[in-house]
C-alpha cells in the first residue's frame, strides 16, 4: 500500500512505526513542517521524508491526516486540488466531522475516520473507524491497515467522540491503573522495576484472558476469589473506596469534556 501520514506527530509517528514494522506499507511518505523531527525514520527503505504534502499525496493512495484539529481545515483546503478519484482519505482528527470534511474536498471523495490509540506503535491498538457513504467502499482498505496494528471495530460516526475517551484516553487511564499497581508492589516490598513487570504483566494476563476465552470479567474474578479469601477482602476495600464508581465519573467526565471541545 502506498501510504502518506500527513502530521507526523505523536499519533503519526505511532502509526507509522506500527506500519513499518507491521510491513505494511509499498512506500510510507511521512510529513511534517520541520523534517529534522523525523530522524528516527531516516534510513527505512521505501520510506520518505517531506515538509510538502503536495508531494506526499501525489506519491500516495491512501492519505492518514494526524494533524492538530486547528490545522486541518487549512491542510484540506491546500491539498483538495491533488486529490483524485484512488485517493482514500483517513482522519484521526477528534471532533472534526465527516460532513465538515466533505465540506472541504466534496462528497465523492473516500472519506473514513479512526480513532486509533498509541499502542498503534507496538501493533496493538484498539481502532474504532467510520466513514461517508463513499468511503462505505474502502472501509475494507481501513480495517487490513488497523489490523495489522491492532484491532478494528466500525462504529456509527455518533459514537466516535464516545471511543475516543473509551479508547484514546483510555491508554492513560490504564497507564494510571498500572502506575497505582506498581506503587503498592513496592510498598508490599518489591523494588520499582520488579513491581512494574508484575503490574504491566498481569495487566496484559488479564486482558489476554478475556480476549482468548470470551468469559464476562466476573467469570474471570470468580475463579480467584475464595470464600473468607485475600482477593475478595481486596477487591471490597477497593470497591468501598469508589474504585469502579470513580473510573467510571471519571470517564463520564472525560466525554462531556470533548463534547463541550467540540461545542466550540
Amino acid at each position: 500500500m502506498k501510504i502518506a501520514i500527513i502530521g507526523t506527530g505523536n499519533l503519526g509517528s505511532s502509526i507509522a512505526k506500527g506500519l513499518i514494522t507491521n510491513n505494511a506499507i509499498t512506500t510510507l511518505y511521512l510529513t511534517k513542517r520541520n523534517v529534522r523531527g523525523l530522524v528516527d525514520f531516516e534510513g527505512y527503505k521505501n520510506v520518505f521524508l517531506t515538509s510538502d504534502n503536495k508531494e506526499a499525496i501525489q506519491q500516495s493512495d491512501i492519505i492518514i491526516f494526524a494533524v492538530q484539529p486547528a490545522h486541518l481545515e487549512k491542510i484540506l483546503t491546500e491539498v483538495q486540488p491533488f486529490l483524485t478519484e484512488k485517493h482514500v482519505l483517513i482522519s484521526t482528527i477528534t471532533g472534526f466531522s465527516i460532513s465538515r470534511i466533505e465540506g472541504l474536498v466534496g462528497t465523492d471523495q473516500f472519506i473514513i475516520r479512526a480513532m486509533p490509540n498509541t499502542a498503534i506503535a507496538v501493533g496493538k491498538s484498539m481502532t474504532c473507524i467510520c466513514s461517508n457513504e463513499m468511503g462505505k467502499q474502502r472501509l475494507a482498505v481501513a480495517e487490513a491497515i488497523f489490523n495489522r496494528l491492532g484491532t478494528t471495530i466500525s462504529i456509527p460516526e455518533q459514537q466516535m467522540q464516545a471511543a475516543t475517551v473509551v479508547c484514546a484516553s483510555g491508554i492513560a487511564f490504564w497507564m494510571r491503573l498500572i502506575r497505582a499497581t506498581t506503587q503498592a508492589a513496592i510498598q508490599l516490598g518489591f523494588d520499582a522495576e520488579e513491581a512494574q513487570n508484575l503490574a504491566m504483566f498481569t495487566c496484559e494476563g488479564a486482558a489476554n484472558l478475556l480476549i482468548t476465552s470470551g468469559n464476562h470479567p466476573e467469570q474471570e474474578i470468580d475463579r480467584v476469589t475464595t470464600p473468607n479469601g485475600c482477593t475478595i477482602e481486596g477487591l471490597n476495600e477497593m470497591e468501598h473506596k469508589g474504585l469502579s464508581s470513580s473510573l467510571i465519573q471519571g470517564m463520564v467526565a472525560s466525554f462531556d469534556k470533548i463534547n463541550s471541545i467540540k461545542a466550540h
